[in-house]
Parts: C-alpha cells; structure tokens; sequence
C-alpha cells in the first residue's frame, strides 16, 4: 500500500503556530505553500478538540486550492472530521494497523521512526511513508531524540516506502543528508518562523535538489 507519492513527499511542512494569530498563521501556510510544499501537517498539541477540528478546516481549504494533502498529527478524530487526507503517527500514538482499519485503505498513514525495527515494523503494519529524526535538535515542543544519519541510511535500505528526515533541518545544514536516498524532508521552524516563507520554501527546494 502507498497513498503518497515519492514527488509528494519532497518538501513537507509541519505546521506551528506557537506566538501566531490565528491570521497570520493561516498567510504563513498559505505563503508556503505557493513557494512549493509538497505535503502539509497540522500539529498543534495544546488546542482542545473543537479548536483543532476548526483550525484544520481552515488548513484544508487552503491546502485543497494548491492540490496539497493534509496530514494531522496523532489525532485520527480530527484527520476524519475534517475528512484530510492522512494522519501522522508518532511511537506512543495509535498503532499503525489499527488506524487503518479506521481510516481505511485510500488514506495516507504516516509513522515517526527512529530505528530500523521500528521502521520495518510501521511498513509491515501499513504505512505509506516515514518520517525519520530527529536529525538536529530543534526548537519546536515536540520531544525529540536524536537519530544518526546512519541510521537514517540503514532505514532507507530497509523499507520500500518513501522516507523523510525530519528534525532542525534548514537550507544551510541539510548538506548532512547528500547522498542519502531519502524522499524529502520535513520542516517546521525553518518556514513558519521565516519572516518569508515563500522564499524560504524556494530556497530549501533549491538547496535539496542539491543532494542527490
């Protein structure tokens, strides 16, 4: 099973709108995704159900106008109420083969791994693609641990499905990655807290091609 293309996964946004109007949130997503994301994720960890679900929707109309999927992070409720595209599950969030049997086969199903047993696992379970990191510490809420490049190459080799790097990557650091055959990356600080996020789109895109 794949729901998601290796082209799709190229430049993915993991949202954060920690210190952003609900408006400037909203133009930030939008400014991004002219500059050319690929795939989108809505993560907000502190929002209550309501909010969440209103603030998606908000997200996936956006998303629709530029033919973006949306994934929502852990929350499998939201993900169907506001009928996105996927749902992104991190080690401690619902198992992958039983979010699908909720979500069913068409949606996409995204799994954090941080090594190659949990990533042949997630494949065998039914995702559609990894995220793999964290590579750089980062900045975001998310706890994070710090996974090799190695053991990100190890993991690539492991599983046929795409595979993302994710974790403090910007344009000025992911030269780490060259020659890795990772499908993407995924990034949150480096677009939502650039004062541009169209052009700090279009340079990340610039500076990825630059790794194969």
């Amino acid at each position: 099973m794949q729901n998601v293309s290796k082209e799709q996964m190229k430049l993915y946004l993991v949202t954060d709108s920690t210190g952003l109007t609900e408006a400037l949130f909203l133009k930030k997503v939008e400014s991004a995704l002219k500059g050319g994301v690929t795939l989108l994720q809505i993560r907000e960890k502190e929002k209550s159900t309501r909010e969440y679900i209103d603030l998606a929707t908000k997200v996936h109309d956006i998303a629709q106008k530029y033919d973006v999927p949306l994934i929502v992070d852990d929350r499998i409720d939201v993900a169907m109420a506001v009928d996105a595209e996927g749902v992104h599950l991190g080690q401690s969030d619902m198992p992958v083969d039983i979010a699908r049997k909720i979500i069913g086969e068409k949606k996409i199903i995204g799994a954090t791994t941080k090594t190659v047993e949990q990533a042949r696992w997630a494949y065998m379970k039914g995702a559609d693609y990894l995220g793999v990191g964290a590579i750089y510490p980062t900045t975001t809420k998310v706890k994070t641990v710090r996974t090799s490049v190695d053991t990100l190459k190890e993991i690539c080799s492991a599983v046929p499905i795409p595979v993302n790097a994710i974790g403090g990557l910007n344009k000025d650091n992911i030269y780490v990655l060259k020659g890795i055959p990772i499908a993407g990356i995924c990034v949150v600080s480096a677009i939502m807290k650039a004062e541009d996020s169209k052009k700090a789109v279009k340079e990340l895109l610039t500076a990825f091609t630059k790794l194969t």
